[in-house]
Protein backbone atom coordinates (compact mmCIF):
# COMPACT_ATOMS: atom_id res chain seq x y z
CA UNK A 1 0.00 0.00 0.00
CA UNK A 2 1.56 3.26 -0.66
CA UNK A 3 -0.51 6.27 0.85
CA UNK A 4 -0.80 9.29 -0.85
CA UNK A 5 -3.23 12.44 -0.50
CA UNK A 6 -6.91 11.86 -2.01
CA UNK A 7 -9.29 14.43 -3.08
CA UNK A 8 -12.52 13.62 -1.82
CA UNK A 9 -16.27 14.92 -2.38
CA UNK A 10 -18.45 14.73 -0.16
CA UNK A 11 -22.43 15.76 -1.50
CA UNK A 12 -25.04 16.50 0.64
CA UNK A 13 -26.54 18.92 3.24
CA UNK A 14 -28.63 19.55 6.35
CA UNK A 15 -27.71 17.79 9.55
CA UNK A 16 -26.39 14.24 8.05
CA UNK A 17 -23.50 15.59 5.98
CA UNK A 18 -21.55 16.73 8.95
CA UNK A 19 -21.88 13.89 10.26
CA UNK A 20 -19.24 12.57 7.37
CA UNK A 21 -16.95 15.86 7.56
CA UNK A 22 -16.77 15.70 10.87
CA UNK A 23 -14.87 12.19 10.97
CA UNK A 24 -13.16 12.53 7.49
CA UNK A 25 -11.08 15.51 8.66
CA UNK A 26 -9.51 13.82 11.17
CA UNK A 27 -7.57 11.93 8.15
CA UNK A 28 -4.56 13.68 7.40
CA UNK A 29 -4.31 11.39 3.82
CA UNK A 30 -7.59 13.46 2.76
CA UNK A 31 -8.39 16.76 0.92
CA UNK A 32 -11.85 17.17 1.90
CA UNK A 33 -14.51 19.65 0.12
CA UNK A 34 -18.16 19.02 0.91
CA UNK A 35 -20.64 19.98 -2.57
CA UNK A 36 -23.62 21.20 -0.39
CA UNK A 37 -27.07 21.62 -1.73
CA UNK A 38 -28.90 25.28 -2.16
CA UNK A 39 -32.41 24.36 -2.08
CA UNK A 40 -33.12 24.97 1.37
CA UNK A 41 -36.45 27.00 1.84
CA UNK A 42 -37.06 27.04 5.63
CA UNK A 43 -36.16 28.53 8.84
CA UNK A 44 -33.57 31.28 8.88
CA UNK A 45 -32.18 30.74 5.73
CA UNK A 46 -35.64 30.63 4.08
CA UNK A 47 -36.32 33.61 5.86
CA UNK A 48 -32.67 35.45 4.71
CA UNK A 49 -33.30 34.30 0.96
CA UNK A 50 -37.03 35.84 0.75
CA UNK A 51 -36.25 39.07 2.72
CA UNK A 52 -32.89 39.70 1.28
CA UNK A 53 -32.53 38.20 -1.83
CA UNK A 54 -29.75 36.30 -0.44
CA UNK A 55 -28.67 32.11 -1.30
CA UNK A 56 -29.94 29.80 2.01
CA UNK A 57 -26.54 30.32 4.19
CA UNK A 58 -27.32 27.50 6.38
CA UNK A 59 -26.35 24.20 5.08
CA UNK A 60 -22.99 26.01 3.89
CA UNK A 61 -22.52 27.19 7.17
CA UNK A 62 -23.16 23.88 9.38
CA UNK A 63 -20.42 21.97 6.66
CA UNK A 64 -17.51 25.05 7.47
CA UNK A 65 -18.52 24.96 11.45
CA UNK A 66 -17.88 21.01 11.28
CA UNK A 67 -14.52 21.49 9.35
CA UNK A 68 -13.74 24.46 11.63
CA UNK A 69 -10.42 24.34 13.80
CA UNK A 70 -12.47 24.79 16.81
CA UNK A 71 -15.72 23.44 16.11
CA UNK A 72 -16.70 23.48 19.56
CA UNK A 73 -16.34 26.97 20.01
CA UNK A 74 -17.39 28.64 16.56
CA UNK A 75 -20.74 26.48 16.47
CA UNK A 76 -21.28 27.37 20.15
CA UNK A 77 -21.17 31.57 18.68
CA UNK A 78 -21.90 31.25 15.43
CA UNK A 79 -25.28 28.80 15.67
CA UNK A 80 -26.90 30.78 18.50
CA UNK A 81 -30.16 32.44 17.95
CA UNK A 82 -30.44 36.63 18.51
CA UNK A 83 -33.49 37.00 20.84
CA UNK A 84 -36.39 38.84 20.07
CA UNK A 85 -36.53 41.18 22.89
CA UNK A 86 -33.65 43.10 21.77
CA UNK A 87 -33.43 42.48 18.00
CA UNK A 88 -37.03 42.00 16.51
CA UNK A 89 -36.27 41.85 12.86
CA UNK A 90 -32.93 39.54 13.44
CA UNK A 91 -35.03 37.48 15.70
CA UNK A 92 -34.34 33.04 15.43
CA UNK A 93 -31.91 34.19 12.61
CA UNK A 94 -28.55 32.44 13.83
CA UNK A 95 -25.64 34.72 13.90
CA UNK A 96 -23.49 32.80 10.98
CA UNK A 97 -26.28 32.55 8.66
CA UNK A 98 -26.56 36.64 9.09
CA UNK A 99 -22.46 36.70 9.54
CA UNK A 100 -22.31 34.79 5.95
CA UNK A 101 -25.30 36.50 4.16
CA UNK A 102 -23.31 39.98 4.88
CA UNK A 103 -20.45 38.80 3.45
CA UNK A 104 -22.24 37.77 0.14
CA UNK A 105 -24.14 41.13 0.23
CA UNK A 106 -20.58 42.69 0.61
CA UNK A 107 -18.73 41.13 -1.49
CA UNK A 108 -21.44 40.68 -4.25
CA UNK A 109 -20.11 36.99 -4.56
CA UNK A 110 -21.46 34.01 -2.74
CA UNK A 111 -18.10 32.10 -2.85
CA UNK A 112 -15.97 34.62 -1.98
CA UNK A 113 -17.96 34.40 1.35
CA UNK A 114 -17.97 30.94 2.04
CA UNK A 115 -13.73 31.37 1.09
CA UNK A 116 -13.86 34.02 3.79
CA UNK A 117 -15.91 32.33 6.46
CA UNK A 118 -13.67 29.33 5.27
CA UNK A 119 -10.26 31.49 6.05
CA UNK A 120 -12.11 33.10 9.60
CA UNK A 121 -12.85 29.29 11.00
CA UNK A 122 -9.61 27.97 9.84
CA UNK A 123 -11.27 25.15 8.09
CA UNK A 124 -9.64 21.99 7.60
CA UNK A 125 -11.21 21.47 3.63
CA UNK A 126 -13.22 22.98 1.04
CA UNK A 127 -16.73 24.07 1.45
CA UNK A 128 -18.48 24.37 -2.01
CA UNK A 129 -22.01 25.40 -3.41
CA UNK A 130 -23.70 23.20 -5.62
CA UNK A 131 -25.31 26.42 -7.91
CA UNK A 132 -25.20 30.23 -7.30
CA UNK A 133 -28.07 30.64 -9.17
CA UNK A 134 -31.46 30.78 -7.30
CA UNK A 135 -33.78 27.65 -7.91
CA UNK A 136 -36.39 25.88 -5.92
CA UNK A 137 -37.18 22.21 -5.80
CA UNK A 138 -40.24 20.98 -7.03
CA UNK A 139 -41.88 17.18 -7.04
CA UNK A 140 -44.75 15.00 -8.62
CA UNK A 141 -46.35 12.82 -6.15
CA UNK A 142 -47.90 9.61 -6.30
CA UNK A 143 -51.76 11.27 -7.06
CA UNK A 144 -50.32 13.52 -9.82
CA UNK A 145 -50.41 16.26 -7.27
CA UNK A 146 -47.10 19.10 -7.43
CA UNK A 147 -45.35 20.94 -4.31
CA UNK A 148 -42.50 23.47 -4.26
CA UNK A 149 -40.00 24.61 -2.15
CA UNK A 150 -37.92 22.68 -0.38
CA UNK A 151 -40.45 22.61 3.02
CA UNK A 152 -43.12 21.50 1.06
CA UNK A 153 -41.64 19.11 -0.78
CA UNK A 154 -40.40 17.21 2.41
CA UNK A 155 -43.61 17.99 4.76
CA UNK A 156 -46.06 16.68 1.88
CA UNK A 157 -43.57 13.52 1.53
CA UNK A 158 -43.68 12.59 5.54
CA UNK A 159 -47.25 13.07 5.79
CA UNK A 160 -47.83 10.15 3.09
CA UNK A 161 -47.58 11.84 -0.50
CA UNK A 162 -45.00 9.16 -2.16
CA UNK A 163 -42.78 11.21 -4.41
CA UNK A 164 -42.50 10.32 -8.32
CA UNK A 165 -40.00 12.65 -9.99
CA UNK A 166 -38.19 15.81 -8.93
CA UNK A 167 -36.91 18.51 -10.25
CA UNK A 168 -35.70 22.27 -10.33
CA UNK A 169 -37.39 25.36 -11.21
CA UNK A 170 -35.70 27.55 -12.61
CA UNK A 171 -33.34 25.44 -14.13
CA UNK A 172 -29.82 26.09 -11.84
CA UNK A 173 -26.26 24.99 -13.63
CA UNK A 174 -23.43 24.03 -11.24
CA UNK A 175 -20.84 27.27 -10.88
CA UNK A 176 -17.55 26.56 -13.24
CA UNK A 177 -15.17 26.75 -10.18
CA UNK A 178 -17.28 24.12 -8.61
CA UNK A 179 -17.61 22.22 -11.79
CA UNK A 180 -13.75 21.88 -12.22
CA UNK A 181 -13.60 21.11 -8.19
CA UNK A 182 -15.70 17.99 -8.97
CA UNK A 183 -14.02 17.01 -12.06
CA UNK A 184 -10.85 16.78 -10.26
CA UNK A 185 -11.84 14.57 -7.63
CA UNK A 186 -10.17 11.30 -6.64
CA UNK A 187 -13.52 9.89 -5.42
CA UNK A 188 -17.29 10.40 -4.71
CA UNK A 189 -19.23 9.74 -1.27
CA UNK A 190 -22.89 11.03 -1.19
CA UNK A 191 -24.74 11.18 2.23
CA UNK A 192 -26.06 11.01 4.61
CA UNK A 193 -28.77 13.17 4.58
CA UNK A 194 -32.65 13.71 3.62
CA UNK A 195 -32.96 11.79 0.40
CA UNK A 196 -35.38 13.74 -2.02
CA UNK A 197 -34.09 17.33 -0.10
CA UNK A 198 -30.45 17.63 0.63
CA UNK A 199 -28.94 14.30 -1.43
CA UNK A 200 -31.24 14.33 -4.91
CA UNK A 201 -31.40 17.56 -5.75
CA UNK A 202 -27.44 18.54 -5.86
CA UNK A 203 -27.39 15.76 -9.30
CA UNK A 204 -30.44 18.01 -10.89
CA UNK A 205 -28.39 20.81 -11.09
CA UNK A 206 -27.07 21.42 -15.09
CA UNK A 207 -23.76 20.26 -15.54
CA UNK A 208 -23.10 18.13 -11.89
CA UNK A 209 -23.73 14.78 -13.57
CA UNK A 210 -21.23 15.23 -16.83
CA UNK A 211 -18.24 16.59 -14.20
CA UNK A 212 -18.65 13.49 -11.94
CA UNK A 213 -18.34 11.26 -14.75
CA UNK A 214 -15.14 12.74 -15.30
CA UNK A 215 -14.29 10.95 -11.39
CA UNK A 216 -12.03 8.31 -12.25
CA UNK A 217 -12.16 6.89 -8.43
CA UNK A 218 -15.03 4.99 -6.43
CA UNK A 219 -18.45 6.56 -5.89
CA UNK A 220 -19.68 5.23 -2.01
CA UNK A 221 -23.26 6.22 -0.41
CA UNK A 222 -23.48 6.58 3.27
CA UNK A 223 -27.28 5.42 3.35
CA UNK A 224 -29.15 6.63 6.09
CA UNK A 225 -30.09 5.26 9.25
CA UNK A 226 -34.04 5.86 9.15
CA UNK A 227 -36.22 5.88 6.56
CA UNK A 228 -38.05 9.62 6.40
CA UNK A 229 -41.86 9.46 6.79
CA UNK A 230 -44.89 7.82 5.56
CA UNK A 231 -44.27 8.71 2.18
CA UNK A 232 -41.04 6.49 2.11
CA UNK A 233 -42.04 3.77 4.41
CA UNK A 234 -40.88 1.11 2.19
CA UNK A 235 -37.72 3.13 0.89
CA UNK A 236 -34.70 0.94 0.94
CA UNK A 237 -31.20 1.53 0.88
CA UNK A 238 -30.90 -0.67 -2.37
CA UNK A 239 -33.44 1.99 -3.53
CA UNK A 240 -31.25 4.76 -2.69
CA UNK A 241 -28.66 3.32 -4.79
CA UNK A 242 -30.49 2.67 -7.87
CA UNK A 243 -32.24 6.37 -7.66
CA UNK A 244 -28.69 7.82 -7.23
CA UNK A 245 -27.04 5.87 -10.12
CA UNK A 246 -29.43 6.85 -12.80
CA UNK A 247 -28.87 10.58 -11.10
CA UNK A 248 -25.42 10.55 -11.94
CA UNK A 249 -25.24 8.25 -14.78
CA UNK A 250 -22.81 5.95 -13.20
CA UNK A 251 -22.90 2.90 -11.04
CA UNK A 252 -22.64 2.80 -6.89
CA UNK A 253 -19.72 1.45 -6.04
CA UNK A 254 -20.33 0.75 -2.09
CA UNK A 255 -22.89 1.49 0.44
CA UNK A 256 -22.29 1.87 3.93
CA UNK A 257 -25.10 0.65 5.90
CA UNK A 258 -25.79 0.41 9.40
CA UNK A 259 -26.81 -3.00 10.77
CA UNK A 260 -27.01 -2.73 14.43
CA UNK A 261 -30.44 -0.70 15.43
CA UNK A 262 -30.19 1.21 19.12
CA UNK A 263 -32.73 0.14 21.69
CA UNK A 264 -36.41 0.45 21.78
CA UNK A 265 -36.16 2.90 23.60
CA UNK A 266 -34.36 5.18 21.55
CA UNK A 267 -35.92 4.29 18.26
CA UNK A 268 -39.93 5.10 20.04
CA UNK A 269 -39.73 8.76 19.30
CA UNK A 270 -38.58 8.02 16.11
CA UNK A 271 -41.15 5.49 15.42
CA UNK A 272 -44.46 7.90 16.59
CA UNK A 273 -42.91 10.27 13.20
CA UNK A 274 -43.52 7.18 11.06
CA UNK A 275 -39.62 6.94 11.29
CA UNK A 276 -38.19 3.33 11.34
CA UNK A 277 -34.50 1.65 10.71
CA UNK A 278 -33.51 1.71 7.14
CA UNK A 279 -33.36 -1.93 5.53
CA UNK A 280 -31.08 -2.73 2.58
CA UNK A 281 -33.46 -3.94 0.28
CA UNK A 282 -31.90 -5.12 -3.02
CA UNK A 283 -28.67 -3.85 -4.42
CA UNK A 284 -27.81 -4.08 -8.06
CA UNK A 285 -25.28 -6.60 -8.64
CA UNK A 286 -21.04 -5.36 -8.25
CA UNK A 287 -22.25 -3.05 -5.29
CA UNK A 288 -20.53 -3.81 -2.34
CA UNK A 289 -22.05 -3.52 1.51
CA UNK A 290 -19.65 -2.13 3.99
CA UNK A 291 -22.03 -2.84 7.25
CA UNK A 292 -21.29 -2.59 11.01
CA UNK A 293 -23.04 -0.52 13.72
CA UNK A 294 -23.20 3.22 13.27
CA UNK A 295 -26.06 4.60 15.43
CA UNK A 296 -24.26 4.13 19.07
CA UNK A 297 -26.22 7.88 20.91
CA UNK A 298 -29.85 8.24 21.72
CA UNK A 299 -29.69 11.01 18.26
CA UNK A 300 -29.95 9.45 14.87
CA UNK A 301 -26.71 10.61 13.74
CA UNK A 302 -23.78 8.33 12.49
CA UNK A 303 -20.93 8.08 15.26
CA UNK A 304 -18.16 9.96 13.59
CA UNK A 305 -15.22 7.85 14.74
CA UNK A 306 -16.87 5.07 12.73
CA UNK A 307 -17.80 6.31 10.02
CA UNK A 308 -14.68 7.82 9.31
CA UNK A 309 -12.90 3.91 9.55
CA UNK A 310 -15.68 2.64 7.51
CA UNK A 311 -14.97 5.51 4.43
CA UNK A 312 -11.29 5.65 4.77
CA UNK A 313 -11.18 1.86 5.16
CA UNK A 314 -13.29 1.69 1.41
CA UNK A 315 -11.23 4.41 -0.29
CA UNK A 316 -7.58 2.89 0.80
CA UNK A 317 -8.46 -0.61 -0.28
CA UNK A 318 -9.48 0.63 -3.77
CA UNK A 319 -7.42 3.30 -4.42
CA UNK A 320 -4.30 2.87 -2.61
CA UNK A 321 -3.51 -0.83 -2.75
Amino acid sequence: MHLRTLKVGCFGGGTGLPSLLGGLKRVPWLDLHAVVTMFDSGGSSGVLRDELGVLPPGDVLKCALTLARNEREARKILLARLPSIEHERLAGHTGGNLLLSMMEQYTGDFLAAVDGLRSLLGCRGHVWPITTERSSICALYGDGSTGRGEVEVDARQISGQTVERLWLDPPASVHPRVRDVIRSLDAVIIGPGSFFTSLLPIFLVEGCREAIAEVKGPVIHVANLLTEGRGMSAFTAGDAVHQLSVAIGRPVDAVVFNVVPPSEAVLWPYAREHKHPMQLGSLPDGCEVIEGGFWTGAIARHDRARLRSAVWAALAARMLV
